[in-house]
């Protein structure tokens, strides 16, 4: 039976990075479906989640494997599983912005201890496990020293699916715009949560993540010194959607846990 600490994260980052040849296919990227209205996905999404599943599974037969592209409804989240976002940040492949990321993580009895994310288009490499600090391109990296929200730059999602809460979202948008120096929006959770992890932005928010949006990055932010909760100051699940909040020290964490009070 594999355990989580026998997992070499090297190996496992080696396998992210060879996805990359799927984003390098103009072809795959031009072949886009939708799931919503606004909610796309592209055949490097199927390329991708197909390639990695079959290689963990080959080395790690014991392992489950929960991806977005699949359905996820017998997963034993008492053992281990694989949580592959195979592309975090769809819609900006689709439109070209070079802002996406393969996002990789494992859960082991409901908690995240390694994560691997990789955007393909920078060859930024964001690497972690637990108990074993976390990484960017093999150099250790720590959230910023900034005390507090008026001292850094913030980053969140504006949560496009969910059009019903445009009124709630864009008024925390504006007290933490008056609250922090700016307010970046970048389309890729993975992305602006490991941002976190390297000291560019001290706080992040997004109202509606599944667990492929976030496993991976948030041992990468807690390994970096950071903490990630979701509305109600708990710690996200494995198992099913969560709003997320990320920021480098508490302080920041009590400041937007007042900004974005809980809606049901």
């Amino acid at each position: 039976m594999t355990r989580s600490a026998d997992i070499s994260l090297d190996h496992i980052a080696e396998l992210v990075i060879s996805a990359k040849k799927f984003f390098d296919d103009d072809q795959l990227k031009s072949d886009v479906h939708t799931k919503g209205p606004i909610d796309f996905v592209t055949e490097v999404d199927f390329h991708v989640q197909a390639y990695l599943q079959e290689k963990l599974s080959a080395e790690y037969p014991d392992i489950q494997f929960m991806g977005e592209e699949k359905n996820n409804d017998e997963i034993d989240f008492t053992g281990l599983v694989w949580i592959l976002d195979p592309v975090d940040g769809t819609a900006n492949l689709v439109h070209d912005l070079n802002a996406s990321a393969i996002s990789l993580g494992l859960c082991d009895n409901g908690k995240n201890v390694l994560g691997v994310v990789y955007n393909p288009f920078t060859d930024e490499l964001f690497t972690a496990k637990k108990g074993e600090g976390a990484f960017l391109n093999g150099k250790p990296i720590h959230v910023t020293d900034a005390p507090d929200l008026a001292h850094c730059m913030v980053a969140g999602g504006t949560s496009a699916n969910h059009r019903q809460m445009t009124d709630w979202t864009f008024d925390c948008l504006k007290e933490l715009f008056n609250r922090s120096e700016d307010i970046r929006l970048i389309g890729s959770a993975a992305i602006i949560l490991t941002d976190v992890a390297v000291g560019r932005f001290g706080a992040i928010f997004q109202r509606y993540l599944m667990p492929w949006d976030y496993a991976a990055s948030q041992i990468i932010i807690e390994e970096a010194g950071g903490i990630v909760r979701d509305f109600y100051g708990n710690e996200p699940p494995c198992d099913r959607p969560s709003s997320i909040i990320a920021t480098a020290n508490e302080n920041m964490m009590k400041e937007m846990l007042e900004i974005f009070k809980p809606v049901e």
